[in-house]
């Protein structure tokens, strides 16, 4: 056999497995979004939203982390989180499915009982294998927790505009949280940190989970507005909250990264001494919770 004729039999075989290899992450693409959609549990989602919200975080074990976590000032000023997974996968068709919950903070300073919310779709995108991230929405006003409590679909990027959050300690987070964004948006997965965009995601209320776990139909709007006491399954969300917003900063460096205003996910944010465009953080080995942290976007529309 000539060299061009192994060369087209080896061409035809790994295209053969290639295909075959596509076909099978799609089917389980296609399962795994339906078994995403339909069998998870608030109170699953509650522990798992706990372990998410702590790797964002600065843990207080370590101050130091704080550098590279979401800025303590932002989650004292939140009036609401939104944490959730997505896990998308596929070969050429892609499928993506994610869940998570969202609370609000009430009058008196505590938090909401937790309400489920989901995401769904498919898209078109050169994409082999799967990837899993985790995103948290920090909502900065009483528009952004209206339109959670509303119930339906919300589009991040639609009506209300999104942003991607600070980054770390000092001057350049006060500055950015000043007059902030409706919603700052934060997510991880592999890589390092980096700006994120989850411009047009839509994201619907789990009516059927929350039934499921409280017992009887209750809609967003008297989850998050406080009719219900926070259910046990959610404490370690709220310790997790507790414990981030009392960290010691004193001693920390000012160090921030701040996306300018406009700034698409991806961009290099801005050094807050020089003004011109800094190094994102590099994963680092006291990060949050003592895990590595990072940040990838997410696109809606199936490309990634």
């Amino acid at each position: 056999m000539s060299f061009l004729d192994k060369f087209k039999a080896t061409a035809t075989k790994v295209g053969t497995q290639a295909t075959a290899f596509g076909h099978t992450v799609a089917r389980e693409a296609q399962t795994g979004s339906q078994k995403a959609l339909t069998n998870f549990k608030l109170e699953n989602e509650c522990e798992k939203s706990a372990k998410i919200l702590a790797s964002f975080l600065a843990d207080p074990q370590h101050p130091e982390s704080a550098l590279n976590a979401i800025p303590k000032e932002v989650l004292r000023r939140a009036k609401g989180l939104a944490i959730f997974t997505v896990l998308k996968a596929g070969f050429v068709w892609s499928g993506k499915a994610g869940s998570g919950i969202v609370i609000a903070r009430l009058p008196d300073g505590t938090w909401s009982a937790p309400s489920c919310i989901a995401t769904g779709g498919v898209g078109f995108g050169l994409q082999i294998g799967a990837d899993l991230s985790e995103f948290v929405v920090v909502l900065n006003s009483d528009e952004a927790i209206s339109a959670f409590a509303k119930g339906g679909n919300l589009t991040i990027g639609g009506s209300l505009a999104a942003a991607a959050g600070p980054i770390g300690v000092g001057g350049a987070v006060n500055t950015a949280i000043l007059n902030p964004a409706p919603m700052f948006t934060y997510s991880k997965s592999k890589g390092l940190y980096a700006g994120v965009s989850l411009e047009g995601t839509v994201l619907v209320e789990r009516k059927d989970a929350n039934e499921a776990f409280y017992g009887q139909p209750i809609p967003a709007i008297s989850l998050l507005g406080g009719k219900v006491p926070p259910p046990e399954a959610a404490s370690a969300l709220y310790e997790t909250i507790e414990a981030a917003e009392s960290i010691d900063e004193s001693g920390l460096p000012d160090q921030a990264y701040v996306v300018p205003e406009g700034t698409l996910g991806g961009t290099a944010p801005l050094n807050p001494t020089t003004g011109s465009a800094a190094s994102v953080p590099p994963p680092a080995t006291t990060t949050t919770g003592g895990n590595p942290q990072s940040q990838q976007i997410f696109d809606a529309t199936g490309a990634h």
